[in-house]
């Protein structure tokens, strides 16, 4: 049976292609999209959502606009990664259809209080969302299959030398996540940095010649700009899809339990996902974090689910 899903996400690039390799998995059951302020503020992450789904012509995908701010600091974006759009690259019209009225903190709630079966949320951008339905109402826990993250990192980061993004966005929400005894898979710059879109890779995206391809491709060409000015690398890193991927075919990563706190206050260190690498705290392990990724499965993996789109 198709594992249900919730995708959560603040596109963005990388999340538009998350959207599009979850929509396309027959593995999974994509029961909404929900937005929140990240990459760029949550009006633009909502109607980044919309484009791609009618891009996709996933027209029986609700979208669902959530927070608008982190929980306790101030919001901030990268436009200097995603452009002023957040999707800076490829000409989308404007989306025809409107967000759903329903703020979605309230769908992940009532989704995850009415479900038969437990349901997997895949968060892709600050975690301000799945925070604030954890604790609006705490009885969701038991509904959560897992949280499949991606965020964070063991080893480095890329907003501040020792923070993630994602996590550095919205720490306070990371935190309620990390502690919330809730099973919780963690993506972060250690694997996605090995998802990286090398020309080969990006050309094979291009061959498939279909409209969402060709976008993909030029979001693909638009994000590798940044990547190979700031980090001199060769293609740019697919860290959303990373998630999905994770929850489509769990054996494309190697993973360790371990302890993860998040760092609240540190001057030079907030945002950190501090990972008990060698559990030296004793502290029991909250997250299987990911090491590693097969990357060439995982373009095989993306690229046939991108084919399925005209």
């Amino acid at each position: 049976m198709p594992i249900p899903v919730i995708l959560d996400c603040d596109p963005g690039h990388d999340d538009a292609v998350a959207i599009l390799l979850a929509c396309a998995s027959p593995e999974l059951r994509v029961l909404g999209i929900s937005t929140v302020a990240g990459n760029v503020p949550l009006e633009k992450t909502s109607k980044n959502a919309l484009k791609i789904c009618e891009l996709a012509a996933l027209d029986q995908v609700k979208v669902y606009a959530g927070m608008s701010r982190p929980l306790v600091k101030d919001l901030l974006t990268a436009e200097n990664v995603h452009g002023k759009s957040g999707l800076d690259g490829p000409d989308l019209p404007e989306p025809k259809r409107a967000i759903e009225p329903r703020h979605s903190v309230d769908f992940i709630i009532d989704a995850l209080l009415a479900a038969k079966d437990p349901i997997t949320l895949i968060p892709t951008g600050p975690l301000t969302n799945i925070a604030m339905a954890l604790l609006r109402e705490p009885r969701i826990r038991s509904s959560i299959q897992e949280i499949v993250l991606m965020g964070g990192a063991i080893a480095e980061g890329n907003t501040t030398p020792a923070a993630e993004f994602n996590i550095f966005v919205d720490p306070h929400a990371a935190d309620v996540v990390f502690r919330s005894a809730v099973p919780v898979t963690m993506i972060g710059l250690d694997v996605t940095h090995q998802a990286l879109v090398l020309p080969e890779r990006l050309q094979r995206i291009r061959d498939l010649r279909s409209r969402a391809a060709s976008v993909v491709a030029q979001l693909i060409e638009f994000f590798q700009e940044h990547h190979r000015v700031k980090y001199g690398m060769p293609g740019p890193p697919l860290h959303d899809p990373c998630a999905v991927a994770a929850v489509v075919d769990r054996s494309l990563f190697q993973f360790k339990k371990m302890h993860v706190g998040i760092e609240l206050a540190g001057s030079l260190t907030q945002g950190r996902t501090v990972c008990d690498l060698w559990n030296v705290t004793g502290n029991l392990p909250n997250a299987h974090v990911g090491l590693s990724i097969d990357a060439p499965r995982f373009f095989d993996l993306l690229i046939s689910r991108l084919a399925a789109y005209p």
